[in-house]
Parts: C-alpha cells; structure tokens; sequence
C-alpha cells in the first residue's frame, strides 16, 4: 500500500521531490529523537546529582540548539537538492 503511494508520488512529481521530502522527513524525526535523549539524559542527571542542575540544564539547551541547527542545515540541504 504505502509502496503504491509512493511509487505514484515519484512518477507524477519526479524522483527529486520525492528524494527532498523524505529527507527533510528523516532529519525532523532524527531531531526529534536526539533531543528526546538529550532532554532523558538531562533530566536523569538532575535527579541523580540535584546541585548540579544548572550545569546540567545549560548543557542540555546548548546541546539542543546544536542538535536543531543541524537539522535545520539537513532540510535546507534537501530543498537545496530539489531545486539543483
């Protein structure tokens, strides 16, 4: 079923654009599991040593961001493809 779907979007709007947008799709979930643990791991270690909380958080949100930018730079990648 999902095969027949995408074999439909590929003949109808070019192998390009399908390639992009499952690109841009695989880096946003990508994302979003790395900042899932990212935000696991934080808080584990919140709970395990609580004095070191601010340490912990401001790691946390620079490793976030990082994490973001380079997803960011992933989907501009992919429309940048589409439009080569």
């Amino acid at each position: 079923m999902l095969s027949a779907i995408l074999l439909q979007a590929a003949a109808g709007a070019g192998i390009a654009k399908l390639g992009a947008t499952v690109g841009a799709g695989l880096a946003a979930i990508g994302a979003g599991i790395g900042i899932g643990l990212i935000g696991k791991g934080a808080v584990e270690g919140i709970s395990r040593q609580p004095s070191a909380a601010g340490d912990i958080r401001t790691s946390m949100l620079i490793m976030g961001a990082l994490v973001e930018g380079v997803a960011l730079f992933a989907i501009v990648v992919c429309f940048l493809g589409l439009f080569q």
